[in-house]
């Protein structure tokens, strides 16, 4: 178990919660992955359009309060705010070098 996230994962949350679009974007892989729930995004332009009606552009904020993990792949407990969904969730990320290659969202 761990309580710090690698700085990837880190960079995307801290964009998240800065409502810093581009930012978030830039954290992932070219072909970059989230998965919502079973619901696919890939690459750049799909994770915009997905964060523009879901995430980002719905205010999302993201209050991190586990850490799992270690290697290329973490597991976050957040307290997630906005105006879109809010409750307790948890984000899986995948990294490679210095970008992620897929977060995943689960309850």
């Amino acid at each position: 178990m761990t309580t710090t996230l690698p700085a990837p994962a880190q960079a995307l949350i801290d964009a998240a919660n800065r409502g810093d679009l581009e930012g978030f974007l830039d954290a992932f892989t070219d072909h970059g992955v989230v998965d919502d729930w079973g619901r696919e995004f890939r690459g750049r332009s799909a994770i915009r359009g997905w964060s523009d009606g879901e995430f980002i552009g719905v205010r999302v904020s993201l209050e991190v309060t586990g850490v799992t993990g270690g290697g290329d792949e973490y597991t976050v407990t957040a307290q997630v705010g906005g105006d879109g969904f809010n409750g307790p969730s948890h984000f899986s990320f995948r990294i490679s070098g210095s970008h992620v290659t897929r977060m995943t969202i689960r309850a």
